[in-house]
């Protein structure tokens, strides 16, 4: 439903309590700047956004304060406002302009002294509002809001005024008493409906946090949640994976796939606080076993080098139990687990849909009971074009693929031979750890474009010491840096599933050749026949 409401009308609705706002909301974080600006855009009409207002009869268990301000007890049989959209602009709104509430102990509300500039001219492009400090007021040129609908100083203000200031504050105080702020009102008791609106207004700007959602509402009485992922953080940092410990959002969803299978975002906020209680040792097995099990055979150090990272969602599964001693797949269970994960990533399917995880979680169940299953039977069709038609980047699923890949293959130094210790590349993931292998400005010299040099099948481990002794010397060329005796030259281009007749310099030779490399490297991964 939407309405508008008065800027006199929203401070009465805040100073009766009637407004609030809910914990898992974000704090307040605006500027003074930015404050000012709102102030400009609602003086000159422009517009600055609708506010989205959750109607509930049942109180949260926990809310923020407004701002700097703590909000009075509201009325047990009045139904309850929670902003959901706007948190920043109706705060500032009621900052700037109410006179009722002091800022509780220790909180500053000197944010909103805003200002109007008496001796500026209107503009299109200029604000003519401010935030300044006590000590810079000049009342022969600034004009307070906070005293705009407080009627005694109002009306003292302009007393001491000459009639043209007077006709200024008085459009002012017209511009202001007559602006409409939009409001949608979205009403409901259903919980897992507020959780996925909150999701679709925050998805481009402020990241969703189900946990303090459900921290919010669901668990705070019996279940110190907030602890126990705090516990298990401190693990998951001990194993290198601190960046998963502070995903939260995927740790929930890890909660929900042990306890129900279905890892939706409906399902995490109807999942039962006593439930999660009861059973949180099985799901940190779950999770550990499962970082454990992706180390362990995909290499992978870190979450951040994961194709897809929601495949800890199953896996967890697989890995959850209660018992002290952890699970160990048979080889049948390994080798279903590994061609699974494989396909999941040269398929790209978690990208295509989430409802594809929650298919699999049945059948990771019924793997784990060494029960027939089709998880190895995901269709792929994967040809040459995958490696020459898509460019590296770190950051993509494609590139992370390759890199997992290749750190399976025993990668090695092209300069010396050595092993390439990968804990520590892949544990941070930059790009500067791998590089071109027919180097970029060679390639440049030579009329290859952009998307040709930045394949996928041009790209090894290979660091940028390295990289810089190569620099954009031709293949034929760098050689000479290499070990001259064949078992190591083979050992070093085998652990870089790279021809070993890659020196001749001719790259769309070599793109055909190293591309059939890691095409038939993936199908054996995947066994693909």
């Amino acid at each position: 439903m939407s309405e508008t409401l008065f800027i006199n009308e929203v401070i009465e609705e805040i100073r009766k309590g009637n407004i609030r706002i809910p914990a898992f909301q974000r704090g307040f974080v605006w500027d003074g700047e930015r404050v000012a600006h709102l102030m400009d855009s609602i003086y000159k009409g422009y517009p600055f956004g609708s506010v989205l207002i959750w109607r509930t009869k049942t109180a949260l268990k926990t809310e923020r304060m407004l701002g700097p301000y703590e909000l009075p007890e509201q009325p047990e049989e009045y139904p309850i406002d929670y902003i959901l959209d706007g948190q920043q602009r109706m705060t500032s709104i009621f900052g700037v302009f109410q006179n009722i509430f002091e800022p509780k102990e220790g909180e500053d509300d000197s944010i909103f002294n805003i200002y109007y500039d008496l001796t500026s001219d209107e503009t299109m492009q200029e604000s003519q509002f401010m935030y300044i400090s006590d000590d810079d007021y000049d009342s022969n040129k600034h004009f307070p809001l906070r005293i705009l609908f407080n009627p005694p100083e109002y009306r003292k203000f302009l007393k001491e005024m000459d009639d043209s200031i007077g006709d200024k504050v008085d459009e002012l105080y017209q511009k202001f008493t007559t602006a409409h702020i939009p409001v949608q009102t979205f009403k409901t008791d259903d919980r897992a409906s507020v959780a996925i609106v909150f999701e679709r207004i925050n998805r481009l700007g402020v990241e969703l946090n189900t946990f303090q959602l459900l921290s919010a509402w669901s668990w705070s009485e019996d279940f110190d949640l907030q602890a126990k992922f705090e516990e298990l953080e401190e693990e998951l940092e001990s194993y290198g994976f601190s960046d998963l410990g502070s995903d939260t959002d995927l740790l929930l969803r890890c909660c929900a796939a042990i306890i129900v299978g279905d890892a939706k975002p409906a399902t995490i906020i109807n999942l039962s606080g006593a439930e999660v209680r009861e059973r949180f040792n099985e799901i940190r097995n779950g999770i550990l076993g499962a970082v454990d099990y992706i180390k362990a055979n995909l290499k992978a150090y870190s979450i951040k080098i994961l194709p897809f990272k929601t495949i800890m969602i199953p896996l967890s599964v697989f890995f959850a139990t209660e018992k002290s001693q952890a699970i160990i797949p048979t080889t049948e269970q390994h080798s279903a687990l590994m061609i699974y994960m494989w396909r999941v990533f040269f398929s790209r399917r978690f990208s295509k849909s989430l409802n594809q995880l929650d298919k699999d979680l049945p059948e990771i169940k019924l793997l784990k009971r060494g029960k027939q299953n089709i998880l190895s039977e995901i269709n792929i069709d994967l040809d040459y074009s995958f490696f020459t038609d898509n460019n590296f980047s770190v950051g993509n699923v494609n590139s992370k693929t390759l890199i997992l890949m290749l750190a399976n293959s025993t990668p090695r130094n092209f300069t010396d031979g050595s092993n390439i210790q990968l804990e520590p590349v892949l544990r941070e993931c930059n790009r500067k750890e791998f590089h071109h292998i027919y180097p970029k400005n060679y390639l440049i010299s030579e009329g290859f474009g952009k998307n040709k040099y930045n394949c996928l099948a041009n790209f090894c481990f290979l660091s940028r010491q390295v990289n810089n002794l190569i620099n954009d010397k031709k293949p034929s060329v760098y050689r000479s840096l290499m070990p001259d005796d064949h078992e190591n030259i083979k050992k070093i281009l085998d652990g870089a599933l790279c021809p070993i007749d890659m020196f001749h310099d001719d790259y769309e030779q070599f793109l055909k050749d190293r591309s059939a490399i890691l095409l038939s490297e993936a199908k054996k991964l995947m066994k693909l026949s």
